[in-house]
């Protein structure tokens, strides 16, 4: 009896760590960053020369034609994804005047490098910029056992000041 006990519990542990972690809808990222009305969206298109750039900051293509984001006042939200491990990070970036104001994870999939939602990392992204090469101005630490999402949100920072550099007012 104890060792069937025993099995459901590692059974739905298991199940538990591969489920997915919703830390904060989109819509709730949007009407927090914009108290007083979201925006409409707007789309950066990902062609030509945005396309090959966006395409060496991710590593591959980014398999869209289009990214929305919203817009107020200068500042942009965007709500992006990448590829960790095996699933993908939905990640809540806001830029303000070329730098990052706030990264949030949103919705995260993997099974391991969860820590990367926590503040001690979000906070070394605040007010990075990008630098030469479309690199962040600034080197973030990894997380040990959690690389992979750490390049993810990396990508995606790299990503959301690039492309609002292109839209931004």
């Amino acid at each position: 009896m104890h060792r069937i006990a025993l099995f459901l519990l590692l059974l739905a542990t298991s199940i538990l760590a591969h489920a997915t972690q919703v830390f904060q809808q989109p819509k709730n990222f949007l009407q927090q960053t914009f108290p007083k009305g979201v925006p409409e969206p707007e789309v950066v298109w990902i062609i030509g020369d945005i396309k090959k750039d966006v395409t060496k900051i991710m590593g591959h293509d980014l398999d869209q034609l289009r990214v929305r984001y919203w817009m107020k006042h200068g500042r942009s939200a965007w709500i992006l994804e990448e590829i960790g491990k095996e699933k993908p990070i939905t990640t809540g970036i806001v830029v303000n005047k070329g730098k990052i104001e706030q990264i949030e994870v949103l919705i995260y999939r993997e099974s391991r490098g969860w820590e990367v939602h926590y503040g001690f990392f979000t906070n070394q992204f605040k007010g990075a910029e990008l630098g030469a090469d479309s690199q962040l101005d600034r080197p973030i630490d990894n997380i040990s056992g959690a690389t992979l999402s750490v390049n993810a949100l990396t990508k995606l920072a790299r990503l959301a000041l690039y492309l609002s550099n292109h839209v931004a007012p």
